[in-house]
């Protein structure tokens, strides 16, 4: 489930999501408005089996899912790639403890449920791990889910 093909050299967006129709929107708004590609995964285990041979800039994942929280594979991202930052997306009022925190230095900030997509791209940007981060592209259409577009728990 991808878009375009990075072209050589360039880091790539990665979302990692259970929930098909909620990483479906999600990846095309970030597609659609982030000059970078965006390749989804429904499984967190397709996603760490997929790390090692992608050029990954920033993972954004959501923390409840079955058989793996966020926290959890957080930990499986940075046995494989400790430099690569991590957004979580959630619904849950939850809080960490600062041992929780300590586990995971890649998890950069939560984003909570819902948000525009606005925000999650500005958290894309501030996060970058390096000196070309991807360039936000304002909406072409008013119909096509501009700024205003909450995303909902699907």
């Amino acid at each position: 489930m991808s878009h375009s093909a990075p072209k050589p050299g360039e880091k790539i967006v990665v979302l990692v999501d259970d929930e098909f129709s909620y990483i479906d929107l999600l990846q095309q708004l970030l597609g659609e408005h982030l000059d970078r590609p965006v390749h989804g995964f429904t499984k967190p285990a397709d996603a760490l089996r997929a790390l090692p041979a992608l050029n990954v800039g920033i993972i954004i994942t959501d923390y409840q899912m079955p058989d793996i929280n966020g926290l959890q594979f957080i930990a499986e991202v940075q046995k494989i790639n400790p430099q690569i930052p991590v957004v979580m997306i959630t619904a849950y009022n939850m809080s960490f403890t600062d041992r929780e925190l300590a586990a995971v230095p890649s998890l950069k900030t939560i984003v909570r449920k819902p948000f525009k997509w606005t925000t999650l791209a500005a958290e894309v940007v501030k996060y970058w791990p390096d000196a070309n981060p991807p360039k936000v592209i304002s909406s072409k259409s008013p119909f096509k889910g501009g700024s205003g577009t909450p995303f909902k728990n699907a």
